[in-house]
């Protein structure tokens, strides 16, 4: 396509016009991979950036990148990144032209802006009408239904307090989605199922909204069982009465958890022409209803028939933008910053392709064997982005050394493929995962890879309930098959041998030995899991020969091991593995297939002799309530000496912007 320009390492069009003037300065109200996204494509335009950050963020990626930078406050973002007093004041000390602002603060901003509009100040995004409207669920839902968008049965208005909530919630009738007014992101947004859960959704989704959101108004409709989430992404010029609209396609964001999306692409499996230019045309015909001059996202829910009905409107630039700028090869920001300035957009419908496909993984910092991602903080002690595979794109704003704190949302960055085709991209995906190095903290590339290699996603299969119906008892990492065991015990095995003899050598010349000795060959024993496997290993130059299960298989490799990636050829098949740690004990964890799997590698002496050392015992956790996440507490339930029984709420731990209710696993005393 004349549209797309893809290299190794950035993957969206690069068509920049140096005589079309936009702004000299723009200030970024937003931090993470965002900010750093919008401030490359700004270097690219000559434009000037400046970076807010609070004072935990003061070394932050996009602070660093930034020209000018300047703190609005301390860690938590109502006092920083939405801190409004502070962030005007920056406006008016660096002289910014324009800001692009976060969509959390883009309607707390509206009541300042008007003082800084009149000062030759713009907004990158769409005016202020627009956003009032389409951040307000309640209001975006009904000018949907004006447009003739299809839209999701369920009550129109804010609904008061719990009580009312049941009264809707039946009338309605069960499922039922309670959600923010003003959010997004998948904070605020509870799945009722009977009038208990209805109560309890009231409470945790009005909190969160007005932690997120500084706003608590909630609303009700019909929960759509097992829907495709597809979104189609708008941009449209109708400020500057060019009257000019496109809509960019779609993308097929169904994998999730906890109403948050996790992996995406473009264009979707499901969708016909018909459908997808059906989509497309409501979505254009919702942005135009509201004058919406910018670029947007209008979501859908798709249901298994291909009806589709409005789930919301985004005015804002979406995290998974990068795969709808993968197939049609536009730089969205430029497209924002040239409309905000009053160009007309350069394309028309008939320009825009579908020009491969494009698939996107949150990578985030979170433990995905406890519901799917439950947040982990820490210091990446060791960070590597697989840039070196072909027709990858890494859009991050963290670094090596870079703290992932409670404060913020524990996204790493977003990990995006490029193919011809469908399989194509998967396959790029696979390798990328396999090459990323992430240290320090607990990290989902385990669940990623295992998703996008899973035969159901490999085939389209899939819905918004897809982890729940796949890992029903939750995520458990890859399951070896007979073949897999056997290379991992293989490798771990020569790795081993490997490692000692380069402990026998001395800045590469041999120690002078006592005695002479010519060992080629190793016995040893292999805890993995519950088993205890054999195995004998000798070596031939600069390849092993390992005996597992009676079967002897033939590992290659360069052994670097001061590598924090290995290539290994185990029979023919190559591998990437990396080994994340070892002990004087023999213990060892390595990442074989995505997952990290611990291993005992003895030799044949060492391993007898094992059975007489004492094992340490369990730690009775019965009586202990222990937060399986890193938070705030925000709300005790109890006092010392109350009795509870099983199930009874405890307290409640904000971690990452998301509330949840700790539970008493047993009957007892506090």
């Amino acid at each position: 396509s004349r549209w797309c320009l893809i290299t190794s390492h950035r993957l969206y069009s690069s068509m920049y016009d140096p005589n079309e003037k936009t702004f000299e300065k723009l200030l970024i109200a937003n931090r993470g991979e965002i900010a750093c996204r919008v401030i490359k494509t700004c270097k690219k335009m000559g434009i000037k950036t400046v970076a807010i950050h609070s004072d935990v963020d003061a070394n932050a990626v996009h602070v660093k990148m930034a020209d000018e930078a300047a703190c609005v406050g301390p860690a938590p973002t109502s006092k920083s990144y939405l801190n409004m007093d502070a962030i005007m004041e920056v406006i008016k000390k660096t002289r910014a032209q324009a800001v692009s602002l976060n969509e959390s603060i883009c309607c707390s901003f509206l009541s300042s802006w008007s003082l800084q509009a009149s000062e030759g100040v713009t907004f990158i995004g769409p005016d202020t009408h627009a956003i009032q409207a389409m951040g307000d669920k309640i209001e975006s839902k009904l000018l949907a239904k004006n447009a003739k968008v299809n839209t999701i049965p369920g009550f129109d208005g804010v609904v008061k307090d719990a009580d009312e909530a049941v009264r809707i919630a039946r009338e309605i009738g069960y499922p039922v989605m309670i959600k923010a007014s003003a959010g997004g992101g998948g904070k605020g947004m509870r799945i009722a199922w009977d009038d208990e859960e209805t109560r309890e959704g009231f409470r945790f989704s009005s909190q969160e909204a007005a932690s997120s959101f500084g706003d608590d108004r909630l609303l009700i409709e019909k929960f759509i069982d097992n829907p495709r989430h597809i979104e189609i992404q708008v941009c449209i010029v109708l400020a500057d009465k060019h009257g000019n609209a496109l809509w960019l396609n779609e993308r097929e964001c169904s994998i999730q958890r906890r109403n948050q999306k996790v992996v995406e692409e473009a264009p979707s499996t499901f969708l016909d022409p018909e459908t997808r230019r059906a989509m497309g045309e409501q979505a254009v015909a919702l942005a135009k209803a509201v004058k919406y001059s910018s670029a947007g996202t209008v979501e859908f829910l798709v249901d298994s028939s291909k009806n589709f009905y409005f789930l919301e409107m985004n005015t804002r630039l979406q995290v998974e933008h990068p795969v709808t700028e993968c197939i049609t090869g536009l730089d969205l920001v430029q497209e924002m910053i040239r409309v905000a300035k009053g160009y007309p957009l350069r394309h028309k419908q008939a320009d825009i392709p579908i020009n491969g496909w494009a698939v996107e993984c949150r990578v985030y910092a979170e433990d995905p064997y406890k519901s799917f991602g439950l947040p982990s903080i820490g210091k990446l002690s060791q960070y590597q982005e697989p840039l070196h595979v072909p027709s990858v794109r890494v859009d991050s704003g963290i670094q090596q050394g870079s703290d992932i704190s409670i404060y913020y949302d524990p996204m790493i960055s977003k990990l995006i493929t490029h193919g011809s085709n469908r399989a194509e991209a998967l396959k790029r995906m696979e390798e990328a995962l396999d090459n990323y190095v992430i240290r320090g903290v607990a990290h989902n590339i385990s669940l990623l890879r295992e998703v996008i290699i899973h035969p159901r996603f490999v085939q389209g299969d899939i819905s918004t309930k897809f982890l729940p119906e796949v890992y029903p008892d939750g995520f458990k990492g890859h399951e070896l098959t007979d073949l897999e065991r056997r290379e991992l015990l293989a490798t771990a095995s020569s790795l081993y041998v490997a490692e000692q003899l380069r402990s026998q050598r001395f800045l590469g010349t041999p120690r002078i030995p006592i005695a002479k000795s010519k060992r080629s060959s190793w016995e040893l024993s292999v805890r993995l899991g519950d088993g205890i496997y054999p195995i004998a290993v000798s070596k031939d130059t600069s390849s092993f020969s390992v005996e597992v299960d009676g079967m002897k298989l033939n590992v290659t490799s360069e052994w670097n091991l001061a590598s924090p990636l290995l290539s290994v050829t185990i029979d023919g098949t190559q591998r990437i593995i990396q080994r994340l740690s070892r002990n004087a004990s023999g213990d060892t964890s390595i990442q074989f297939l995505g997952t990290v799997y611990k291993l005992q590698i003895l030799t044949k002496v060492a391993a007898e002799l094992s059975k007489y050392m004492p094992e340490k015992a369990a730690e009775d956790t019965s009586s202990i309530l222990r937060s399986p996440m890193p938070g705030a507490v925000v709300a005790v339930s109890v006092k010392p000496r109350d009795m509870v029984s099983e199930g009874q709420e405890i307290c409640v731990i904000e971690a990452m912007k998301m509330q949840n209710s700790m539970i008493a696993a047993k009957t007892g005393k506090v």
